[in-house]
Order: structure tokens, then C-alpha cells, then sequence
């Protein structure tokens, strides 16, 4: 299993940015993004529940970020809006199908991961 994520690059603040991330081979029951700014840890930024495209959220993005996915491509979006320099980060997409509500804004919990595409914005 493979997940590829792309589209990071440079924005200002303000701006938006779409990720992407492909799964190869499967799909999960969850999948969703995390990301590490350098120096901190991990963490959750967001989550859909593929059958039935709920989002969940960390507060953080919460109004700005949104998932969506496309059953065709096996794929799954990061729509990102109003763009903040505390978004700066490398983005990880991450799936898998055992984990439950509860647990989807611990990394250790997610049992695939993508490479990662560093978002740098700019003040």
C-alpha cells in the first residue's frame, strides 16, 4: 500500500493551498492528515470517514481547512483556506481502516503514512 501525497509548495498568508493524497491498492475506512512543524510534534489536523465523508477537525483549522474525497481516484483532499505562517509544516497523509472516533488525533493509532509535502507560508 502507497499513500502519495503532493501539492505543497509557498503561499502568503491569506492564500489557499489543495493537497491531494492517493492510495494505491485499497481503501481505508479513515483517512486523513497530520502535520509537523519543525521542532514539534505530529499532529492531527484532520480526518474523513470514507463512506460517508465526514470531516473531523482540530480546532486549529477548524472554518478553515476542509476534506473531501473522491471514491473514483482513491484519493483524499486537504483544502486549506486562509493561510496562517503556524501552518508552515510538512503535511503527512496518513489512513487506516481500524481506527476508531476516539482515537483518530493520535498518530500512533494510524497504521499508513505518506511521505509528506512541506506548506511554508509567508507573513
Amino acid at each position: 500500500v502507497q499513500l502519495q501525497a503532493s501539492g505543497g509548495g509557498l503561499a502568503q498568508a491569506g492564500d489557499s493551498l489543495r493537497l491531494s493524497c492517493a492510495a494505491s491498492r485499497r481503501t481505508f475506512r479513515f483517512m486523513g492528515w497530520f502535520r509537523q512543524a519543525p521542532g514539534k510534534e505530529r499532529e492531527f489536523v484532520g480526518a474523513i470517514r470514507w463512506s460517508d465523508g465526514t470531516g473531523y477537525y482540530a480546532d486549529s483549522v477548524k472554518g478553515r481547512f476542509a476534506i473531501s474525497r473522491d471514491k473514483a481516484k482513491n484519493a483524499v483532499y486537504l483544502q486549506m483556506n486562509s493561510l496562517k505562517p503556524e501552518d508552515t509544516a510538512v503535511y503527512y497523509c496518513a489512513a487506516d481502516s481500524g481506527i476508531i472516533l476516539s482515537s483518530l488525533k493520535s498518530k500512533e493509532s494510524w497504521g499508513y503514512w505518506g511521505q509528506g509535502t512541506l506548506v511554508t507560508v509567508s507573513s
